[in-house]
């Protein structure tokens, strides 16, 4: 297929890159060398006529990405029986006529184009081959059929397992094109690649053709634009250039030692080139890769590529500037959330919110456009994320970011209450005042299970979406929120006149271990119970290691468990265990994910810990050991303050707050609780109602229903009818978001800030991060991403992304925490609080910094964490 036949609907005929091509060549006054492209068909028959070709691809399909040794054979194997199968002469023919249409002995590139390939999920930049400065029929054949042999280079088979994609699914197209000999080369970012900015270009050059730079084997000159201006370069050493060699393809040359400082692109080709990009970057619709050469002063494209990394602004119907901030840094849960967990959230909210990328994103402009406005949202949210205040601020600093009005503009946000240091006491201490909201909570979810039981179709959703007007007015009860607010400030008060008068850092988190009511930390601690009801049994303990270590799922394991000696009694306690908590699970606010009553077996790992690391009663010995020391503290802390000049009044008022921060910092976990057992109750009548629809043939499968909102769903439902194109679509796009890292903060600019620690009391070398729990331990780190791999013992530091309640369980083996994100009343935060754990939340790729089974040092107190060894 020639270029002109070629536009981005023929992804599958020619591949990514072909497509791009040809569509690149639509672009008015964008200039594309010629060419032609061999079409996956002829991949596909070549490939067919390999000798034992799918009991080489079954056996390839059965490899793990990391068993390098195996897929470096059989992708060998394929190689080598690609190249060595002849190619039809009536596809030589063609080639042949195609070659002769851009001129005899033409010297051409020869390039890869796979089906998988520059797509915008998925770039798989640099996994299969190209060849540069091919002459000749013979020569062209020989590089196509080594373009098609490079689908299975071991890089490019490793890639597609980790990302994937099926082998057989994934066709191969050859780009044959015209050579250009440029006198520059280089790439073109029209979107800054590190900050994610949209309003900055960035372009790379050097001199000769493109391909040393590319590969990396020299570095460039580097010119910034933004707005139509060159706002900074830097030139390199270009001590090496690849230009064309005589026999065939390319040779590295040296750069003349006049040349090697000299800028590559004046200030006017570098403008020229980036309004070229901008053209290519309308004309796709999102921000491209451009591979690019000069010749004299024209440019001609050679490649245009989505850039894959750029985390997605969330759309606007306006024109202002907006500063978006991360929901799931907030809510300790950065994954991406599917259509119907999205929704339902928004639903659950008062708050309007933004969606990208699969992650929800609140928009801070209007809350900052007055001083005072400015000032309170920067103590809210600086003191409980120091990043994210610090990125606030870097945004404010520019001037004409976010604009600024007066006080008394109607256009401006409410500023909200002023933050205050003195302890407010809008309700009095009264733990009555827990116990009417607990109650009030729980008969309104006793009566949701009651009235939605026999309710489907229709009726079913209209019922759901009334009742999340109850649900909104339990979660945002007035009292609910003083006595949140009551504990918060007695523990601020605490912390503040206690460092001041004693000069004691963070007192009140050893003065508010073992609360009464906190359901997570008592979550924790049931855990262990349900470990004393299985230990005795060893037939029980043994086959729940078989579950493990089979990787069992589900619920269908209880059923076995009960007819061993002693599984009733270990049933008993799982299912007594999961009746109070089952509704949890990792990633809890989105309700489409799997909960513990769901998967059971995601819980017998922590269980199994629980048995091995802890003798029988640790659970009421725990809290009873950090009930002791808070009473301990608090003896101490008011022993103190009475020697001191006014000592007996400072005693008072700090016991009234010791008081009052144990009477209401333990409810502070139960509104989420409370919200996420409603949400199972909504998700399981949701998949009767889906399975229902499977029946009768609407859905393909229940979980189908995940990816469709919420006001989708019910028309599903009303009609019987569904868009399986758009089902198919979002499954698609969930995929391509799991992969992407949100952001803290995102400006409609597309750039990403991250903010950093602006402290000089950490030692060299140590990672800075929040603290949130007093304290200072060593341990081995143990770098855990998924709670159901854990493999902890006691002493261990956990390091993760990030928890939320369902890793709660964990928190009883380990002596210390360290997360990525969180703040000071964040999950994690309260939790290692109640336990006593020294926490450090906050730190920067910690996952990455810290190697599973260094040894650590937390300090909990000052905020930083070391690495020993």
């Amino acid at each position: 297929m020639d270029f002109a036949d070629i536009d981005a609907t023929n992804v599958a005929d020619v591949g990514g890159k072909g497509a791009a091509l040809g569509e690149l060549a639509r672009i008015a006054d964008v200039r594309v060398p010629d060419g032609f492209c061999v079409t996956t068909e002829a991949f596909r028959r070549i490939v067919a006529e390999v000798p034992s070709i799918d009991a080489l691809l079954d056996r390839l399909a059965r490899v793990e990405a990391d068993d390098h040794a195996a897929v470096r054979a059989l992708s060998a194997d394929i190689r080598s029986g690609i190249e060595e199968v002849a190619v039809h002469d009536s596809l030589a023919s063609e080639i042949g006529a195609a070659l002769t249409r851009l001129g005899e002995d033409t010297p051409c590139a020869v390039r890869s184009s796979a089906t998988a390939e520059d797509l915008p999920t998925a770039s798989f930049a640099g996994q299969q081959d190209s060849y540069l400065n091919i002459t000749g029929q013979a020569a062209v054949l020989r590089h196509v059929r080594r373009c098609w042999a490079s689908l299975f280079t071991e890089r490019a088979v490793t890639y597609r397992v980790r990302n994937g994609f099926d082998h057989r699914r994934i066709g191969m197209g050859v780009v044959v094109q015209r050579m250009v000999f440029p006198d520059a080369a280089g790439t073109l970012f029209t979107a800054d690649p590190v900050t994610s900015n949209r309003r900055t270009l960035t372009v790379e050059a050097g001199w000769g053709l493109g391909e040393a730079l590319v590969s990396g084997r020299v570095s460039g000159d580097v010119y910034t634009v933004r707005d139509d201006q060159v706002v900074s370069t830097a030139v390199a050493a270009k001590t090496v250039l690849a230009q064309a060699s005589p026999q065939g393809g390319t040779r590295d040359t040296a750069v003349d030692p006049e040349r090697q400082d000299r800028p590559a692109l004046t200030e006017a080709q570098v403008l020229r080139l980036a309004r070229l990009g901008r053209r290519v970057e309308a004309h796709f619709g999102r921000p491209q890769d451009i591979e690019w050469c000069r010749v004299g002063e024209d440019f001609h494209l050679v490649q245009s590529r989505p850039i894959t990394t750029l985390f997605p602004v969330p759309a606007a119907d306006d024109d202002e500037n907006h500063v978006y901030v991360s929901v799931g840094h907030q809510q300790m849960m950065t994954d991406a959330m599917k259509p119907l967990g999205l929704s339902v959230w928004q639903m659950t909210t008062p708050r309007q919110m933004h969606e990208a990328g699969g992650r929800l994103f609140v928009d801070v402009a209007p809350l900052m456009a007055t001083p005072t406005a400015r000032a309170n949202l920067l103590v809210a949210l600086g003191d409980s994320d120091p990043l994210l205040g610090d990125a606030l601020r870097t945004v404010l600093d520019r001037e004409d970011f976010v604009r600024t009005l007066e006080e008394d503009d109607p256009a401006a946000a409410p500023a909200g209450p002023a933050p205050t240091l003195d302890p407010p006491e809008p309700v009095p201490t009264d733990p009555e005042l827990v116990t009417e909201l607990i109650r009030d909570a729980e008969a309104s979810v006793q009566t949701l299970r009651r009235e939605i039981r026999d309710l489907s179709g229709p009726a079913l959703l209209d019922f759901i979406r009334a009742d999340i007007t109850e649900l909104k007015r339990v979660l945002f009860d007035p009292r609910s929120l003083q006595v949140i607010m009551a504990g918060m400030e007695a523990s601020r008060w605490l912390n503040e006149h206690l460092e001041e008068w004693l000069g004691e850092k963070n007192a009140a988190d050893v003065l508010t271990q073992s609360v009464d009511r906190n359901i997570t930390s008592e979550m924790g601690l049931a855990l262990l119970d349900v470990a004393d009801a299985v230990r005795p049994h060893t037939e029980v303990v043994a086959f729940l290691h078989r579950v493990v270590e089979q990787g069992r799922e589900g619920d269908g394991f209880l059923g076995e468990m009960a007819g061993l000696e002693g599984g009733p009694e270990a049933v008993e306690a799982v299912r007594g265990y999961l009746d109070r908590y089952g509704m949890r699970c990792v990633g809890e606010i989105d309700i489409t994910r799997t909960r513990w009553s769901e998967q059971p077996a995601a819980l017998v790992p922590a269980i199994l810990g629980n048995i091995r690391n802890f003798a029988p009663g640790e659970g009421p010995r725990r809290f009873e050991r950090g009930l002791q020391e808070a009473r301990r503290k608090e003896q101490d802390v008011l022993a103190r303050l009475r020697t001191l000049p006014d000592g007996e009044e400072k005693a008072a008022q700090a016991g009234r707050m010791i008081e009052r921060v144990r009477t209401f910092s333990g409810y502070r976990e139960y509104p989420k609780y409370g919200m996420v057992s409603r949400y199972f109750v909504y998700k399981r009548a949701l998949l009767a109602e889906a399975a229902r629809l499977v029946r009768s043939g609407v859905l393909r499968e229940e979980e189908d229903v995940f990816f469709l909102r919420f006001g989708e769903l019910e028309e599903v439902v009303r009609t019987r009818e569904v868009d399986a194109g758009l089902v198919r679509e979002r499954r698609e796009a969930f995929r391509s978001h799991e992969a992407l890292t949100p952001p803290r903060l995102l400006t409609s600019d597309g750039e990403v800030l991250t903010g950093r620690y602006r402290r000089e009391d950490a030692p060299d070398g140590a990672m800075a991060g929040l603290p949130v729990s007093a304290g200072a331990v060593e341990g081995r780190a143990r770098v855990v991403t998924d709670m159901a791999r854990a493999d902890l013992e006691p002493g261990d530091i956990l390091v993760t992304a990030y928890t939320d309640p369902s890793w709660t369980p964990l928190f009883v083996t380990v002596a210390g925490l360290v997360t990525e994100v969180g703040g000071l009343m964040t999950h994690g935060a309260v939790i290692a609080r109640e336990y006593g754990l020294p926490a450090v939340v906050g730190v920067e790729q910690a996952t990455r910094r810290i190697r599973d089974g260094q040894r650590v040092r937390v300090h909990g107190t000052d905020g930083y964490v070391q690495i020993l060894d």
